[in-house]
């Protein structure tokens, strides 16, 4: 991700030695368990098929991905609702909040949808939790030019890009020791900023999400399928 950068600025250096250098000044990532359930899919509300297995966006506004992941705080937990572009990579919607009900997955939908084109038609896909089954929810969708898909099963896998940003936001980007939840949604902002505005993502040929926004067409994208590689990996074990 930095070869193109370290070339611009004619910096030379080894890998080892560059982890050396992260090392002695402490930037290295620490790895994290995720201990924090976001999903609650045992409800009464309607779920959808999942419709974007075999889909390749080929603009902004065709496909949004939509997750919850939590927000360590001093003595609690924060939650933060996400919306994000599955053409660009773009977070079009987002909120933080100290519960995880239906308001607060609206308060980022709403978001997402004050940018997109109203005639626009989007496929929403997100897990089967009760925030994004709930009556409220798909009623908006459905009245905004939004098609539902669903995951099938806990799989991570079809949800890939709201797992990846998750994993991006949190790994690189948002703090673990927020002392209390406003400053948590002011430095939160700031980091969805520089995401959408400076990071740079080898599954985008290593542009930046804003840049791609504004494209059409298809991408190269420089990452692997992980639905489909997994799923023939499943399929190649049957004997």
């Amino acid at each position: 991700m930095l070869q193109s950068f370290f070339g611009e600025h004619t910096i030379c250096i080894g890998r080892d030695r560059f982890f050396d250098l992260l090392k002695r000044n402490k930037l290295l990532v620490r790895k994290t368990k995720r201990s924090v359930h976001t999903t609650n899919s045992k409800h009464h509300f309607r779920r959808y098929p999942n419709m974007v297995k075999d889909f390749v966006p080929l603009k902004a506004h065709e496909l949004w991905v939509a997750d919850i992941t939590y927000i360590p705080l001093k003595n609690r937990f924060a939650y933060l609702f996400l919306i994000t572009d599955g053409y660009s990579r773009k977070i079009v919607g987002h909120h933080v909040s100290d519960d995880m009900k239906v308001s607060s997955a609206l308060i980022a939908l709403k978001k997402a949808l004050a940018q997109k084109p109203a005639e626009t038609i989007v496929i929403h896909h997100s897990d089967r939790g009760i925030q994004y089954c709930s009556a409220a929810y798909v009623q908006l969708l459905q009245q905004n030019n939004a098609h539902i898909s669903m995951t099938q099963n806990g799989d991570p896998y079809e949800n890939a890009i709201a797992e990846r940003v998750n994993g991006i936001l949190k790994t690189e980007l948002i703090s673990s020791n927020y002392d209390t939840i406003d400053r948590a949604c002011i430095h939160i902002a700031r980091c969805i900023s520089i995401y959408n505005y400076r990071r740079r993502h080898s599954s985008l040929n290593w542009q930046i999400p804003d840049e791609v926004h504004q494209q059409k067409g298809p991408q190269i994208r420089r990452w692997k399928n992980y639905y489909q590689s997994n799923k023939k990996q499943q399929q190649d074990a049957i004997p």
